[in-house]
């Protein structure tokens, strides 16, 4: 026999409580692709300068090193996570309210999956900032070869 608040249809998350789970998602993704991505340009590109002259190993040799880096430094970036994540609740990022019902459903799920993957996305383009900066040090490398 069901009892009454197993009868009880629950009603879909309103378009207010989608947008909060999807920044809720979103945010912190944008710290860790920026954080992903700004530290693996920059120590994947230093280790290429320095170990790949050093070393006089082929560009191709360079960029396997550089994927060994990034494995190790995505690891690394991973665990940043969490931080950003305290960071994100720190500077008032509530948890949505809603039901262990709502919470369950698709439209919360796309959404918060939505917010994950456009923030993440968000994040990489950002930190690629690093790449301003080098220019120089390549055309110096080829003005040596």
């Amino acid at each position: 026999i069901l009892t009454s608040l197993e009868k009880l249809e629950v009603a879909p998350p309103s378009p207010g409580q989608l947008r909060h789970v999807f920044f809720h998602n979103a945010l912190p993704f944008v710290g860790f692709g920026f954080l992903d991505n700004a530290i693996m340009i920059a120590a994947g590109t230093q280790i290429e300068l320095s170990i790949g002259v050093v070393l006089g190993i082929s560009t191709m040799a360079g960029k396997y090193c550089q994927i060994q880096n990034g494995l190790f430094l995505f690891s690394c970036s991973s665990s940043l996570a969490g931080y950003v994540e305290a960071l994100a609740s720190r500077l008032g990022l509530s948890i949505p309210d809603l039901t262990p019902k709502q919470a369950d459903m698709w439209q919360t799920r796309l959404s918060a999956h939505l917010g994950k993957a456009i923030g993440v996305t968000i994040g990489c383009i950002l930190g690629m900032f690093p790449l301003l900066f080098f220019g120089d040090e390549e055309e110096k490398l080829e003005e040596k070869n």
